[in-house]
């Protein structure tokens, strides 16, 4: 493939990820981007957990991790634990109505990518999944 191409490519990629953050921005009613939303998700899947750890697992600055630590509890979808065996560490932990924003997070998501997917057939859907566990298997292969 040319590199031409291969831009070509990036360019629609980046088109219809800032078309979907977008329309989620819009569709979604609390002032979240992506990585409070991981976040959430992260603390529904795992329990509660040091924001260090968080950052560590997310791909986060420590910094960046405060700053939506504080934006998770300011709206009320998580809460600062203590730690009760080491006073100067607190833990992070996602609240009822965390885990309602997260629903209506991935509610709206999948909405939205079905919106997007609709125009294609189900010979297009094939041959964009292969493509997509191939780009996804050559990633995880790079990581071993």
């Amino acid at each position: 493939m040319k590199q031409k191409d291969i831009f070509k490519l990036i360019h629609a990629i980046e088109q219809i990820n800032n078309e979907n953050i977008i329309r989620f921005t819009k569709s979604f009613p609390y002032p979240l981007g992506i990585s409070p939303i991981l976040v959430l998700a992260e603390l529904k899947t795992k329990g509660p957990q040091k924001p260090v750890e968080l950052a560590g697992t997310l791909g986060y600055t420590k910094g960046a991790m405060t700053n939506i630590a504080t934006k998770l509890v300011s709206l009320g979808l998580a809460e600062k634990l203590d730690d009760e065996y080491d006073r100067r560490s607190t833990y992070l932990t996602i609240t009822s109505n965390g885990k309602k924003a997260l629903a209506e997070a991935q509610e709206i998501g999948k909405d939205l990518f079905m919106q997007h997917f609709e125009v294609l057939n189900e010979e297009e859907i094939n041959q964009y999944l292969a493509i997509q566990e191939k780009l996804v298997k050559a990633i995880q292969d790079k990581k071993e």
